[in-house]
């Protein structure tokens, strides 16, 4: 069984050689490769010759069947990006092992690819694909039923999943690193499930639904918001190999033989986790009181018992009684003792968890800090593209961090590196085009976005402070306010509240932006079923996206005109427009550029108006295209059709709004409105 285990895990983790595996069992007439090469056609860095299949100079060709049924396909660390045609996969019928992960590839996974009957293993993980897995059988003439064995779909951005009761045949499941919630539905029927990793999914509630999963042999449930009694509602301890419930809020029992067997890092803030009372100590204690004897002869004059009293003859007969009365006396004594333990027990434990709770996200902790600051600087970090930033100096704990909203925190860059593991790729949200930034949680649950300005390495610090605190004096329910910033040599950080909806840019591109090409043969009723792009309403309601163009408009309004000088923005773009709760936008980055006018800051303005309306990317092509159609007066043919599916019957506002983007974009700057001409021409669309 262990050999079996052993190879299921290898076969999901471990690299694979051979791009794609060829079988000779059956000719395939339809060509596998060119299927391939169709649903990588709009995947960038994807290179066709990858698919050809291996050959060697010893081997022979079958003229019978000179494209084999491609079997295996491994794609892993190529450095794609973009969306799959996942409907041309359905055309490889022989396709068992599906390996894309660590690369940048976007979108929804459509419900029918987990129904495909050959598949087997599917590793997705270190991408950014989105939304829910939805579960759809690829026919009629199927069984709703999934033949897949190993599934890895971690460190992407899914945030839902269909019931797992199709996956019986599942043994391997590793969804870590996603924004779950919760466990998924029909976990419990996996009963051949022997590996489980749902750890870092913001999962709340009890892990009962797998208390019954026999043959599990690895369980990660680490750093989620997980509440139970432990053991009792987990799968069967003893036969675990592997075991992590640490930073959870469990309660029950941690037997020190579970903690010698998974090590106490696996239950580290696990929530209150008692070690059981030494009970064979205390039993052994209350048989030894009776068998005091009574006799003073017997003992030394001093030890003789202060409740023992000499025997006179006519005490005689009371001598059973006193035994009786020295038992009961004894047996209080020692309940008293223990209750008096339990109770300095429990308060040492209270004041350790609390502790431990304060310091939970603590640089000393070693648990969060898996390497060693045993070097004098500089400090190098790598980002995800390969580039390298580099903070000159020699003590971490020696750069302060300044918190506007919290003056009393004291933080260092030390704390920064320690939040961020090292400022390492997982912790790494994007890399735009002032630096790096990085998503940290900080001293008091406190979640921030740290965004490294590379840009102003070579401006003096004393400037650079009165810069940051001019910034956090803009003040405006559109606007990102700045959190805190750091210098580190030469080094810039600024703080930024965390905004877990993301940015404008991925609620509108992340999944398909209207039909997809892989969806396209699919009935109305299967397009709302197939992700969240599809069953989030408001981004086909057109009132959301109305809210959003008004909330950009008076925040940038509001940088232009509400001071004694305008406030530049100068890289207006979605990617820089945060979504706040109720899809409120919040605009980032600004300040920082000393280039730039506000008439261009009107023009990048219509732009972001044309990509709001149109749900395509508001390219200068594409602003030149709409401009030409609205002033032909077909506006209304570059509405998004999402918008025109969901039966809006608002498209005259829609076009007024793109009548607003042509204004904004005005190839002469002297012809743009002023941002407090645009938010009124916004206002004066109404609605009924």
């Amino acid at each position: 069984m262990m050999e079996i285990f052993i190879i299921i895990i290898s076969l999901l983790f471990a690299p694979v050689v051979l791009v794609v595996q060829s079988s000779s069992l059956t000719c395939n007439t339809s060509t596998d490769h060119a299927f391939l090469s169709k649903a990588f056609s709009s995947v960038s860095g994807f290179n066709s010759s990858w698919l050809r299949p291996p050959s060697s100079p010893s081997s022979t060709v079958n003229l019978s069947c000179p494209n084999p049924p491609i079997t295996s396909l491994n794609l892993s660390s190529r450095n794609l990006t973009g969306l799959i045609s996942w409907r041309f996969l359905r055309n490889i019928s022989h396709l068992q092992t599906i390996d894309i992960s660590n690369n940048s590839l976007q979108g929804s996974v459509p419900g029918w690819f987990w129904s495909l009957q050959t598949l087997l293993h599917v590793n997705l993980s270190k991408n950014r694909f989105g939304g829910t897995i939805g579960i759809q059988p690829i026919s009629k003439k199927f069984p709703f039923l999934s033949s897949i064995q190993t599934i890895n779909i971690s460190s992407n951005r899914f945030t839902n999943l269909a019931s797992f009761s199709m996956f019986s045949n599942l043994t391997v499941i590793d969804l870590s690193h996603n924004d779950l919630r919760q466990l998924p539905s029909g976990v419990s029927n996996l009963t051949k499930l022997q590996y489980l990793d749902v750890s870092n999914c913001n999962i709340s509630g009890s892990p009962k639904p797998i208390s019954g999963l026999q043959l599990l042999q690895h369980l990660d449930l680490s750093n989620n918001k997980m509440n139970g009694s432990f053991p009792n509602d987990f799968p069967p301890i003893s036969t675990l190999k592997y075991l992590n419930i640490s930073f959870n809020n469990f309660s029950g029992i941690l037997s020190p033989d579970f903690e010698r067997k998974f090590g106490n890092s696996s239950f580290s803030l696990a929530g209150n986790l008692l070690n059981p009372p030494n009970r064979t100590v205390v039993l052994n204690q209350e048989k030894q009181k009776p068998q005091l004897k009574s006799n003073s002869s017997t003992l030394p004059p001093h030890k003789t018992p202060h409740f023992q009293k000499p025997i006179h003859s006519s005490a005689r007969k009371q001598k059973p009684r006193s035994k009786k009365k020295t038992l009961i006396l004894a047996i209080i004594i020692a309940s008293s003792g223990f209750a008096a333990i339990g109770i300095l027990s429990c308060g040492c434990c209270m004041y350790k968890r609390e502790k431990a709770r304060r310091n939970k996200w603590s640089i000393s902790q070693p648990i969060q800090i898996p390497f060693k600051f045993d070097k004098s600087g500089p400090f190098s970090f790598e980002t995800e593209s390969g580039n390298s930033w580099v903070a000159e100096i020699k003590e971490p704990s020696s750069a302060a961090v300044v918190m506007f909203e919290k003056p009393l925190m004291s933080l260092t860059f030390r704390d920064l590196i320690s939040a961020t593991a090292g400022f390492s790729r997982e912790s790494l949200l994007a890399e735009g085009r002032c630096g790096p930034v990085y998503r940290a949680v900080l001293p008091g649950d406190l979640h921030v976005a740290i965004k490294v300005l590379e840009q102003k390495r070579a401006v003096d610090s004393d400037q650079t402070m009165a810069m940051f605190e001019r910034l956090t004096k803009l003040r405006h329910p559109n606007l990102l306010p700045i959190s805190g910033y750091c210098i580190a040599g030469k080094e810039k950080l600024v703080l930024y509240e965390f905004m877990p909806n993301g940015d404008l840019r991925r609620w509108l591109h992340d999944l398909p932006a209207g039909p997809p090409p892989d969806v396209e043969d699919w009935s109305m009723d299967t397009w709302d079923k197939a992700g969240p792009d599809f069953h989030s309403p408001e981004k086909m309601d057109w009132l959301t996206r109305h809210r959003i163009a008004v909330g950009v408009a008076r925040g940038l309004a509001f940088l232009h005109h509400a001071g004694s000088r305008p406030v530049i923005h100068g890289h207006l773009i979605p990617s820089n427009i945060l979504l706040a709760d109720n899809s409120e936008p919040r605009i980032s980055d600004f300040g920082f550029n000393d280039v730039g006018s506000t008439e261009a800051d009107v023009y990048s303005f219509g732009a972001v108006l044309v990509e709001l309306v149109t749900g395509k990317p508001g390219s200068d092509e594409r602003v030149g295209l709409v401009r030409r159609m609205v002033k032909e007066g077909v506006g209304e043919k570059a509405v998004d059709p999402r918008l025109m599916r969901r039966g809006e019957n608002s498209v005259s506002k829609m076009v007024e709004f793109l009548r607003v983007g042509y204004l904004c974009t005005a190839e002469t700057a002297e012809k743009r409105p002023t941002m407090q001409q645009v938010v009124g021409m916004l206002n004066d669309i109404q609605y009924p």
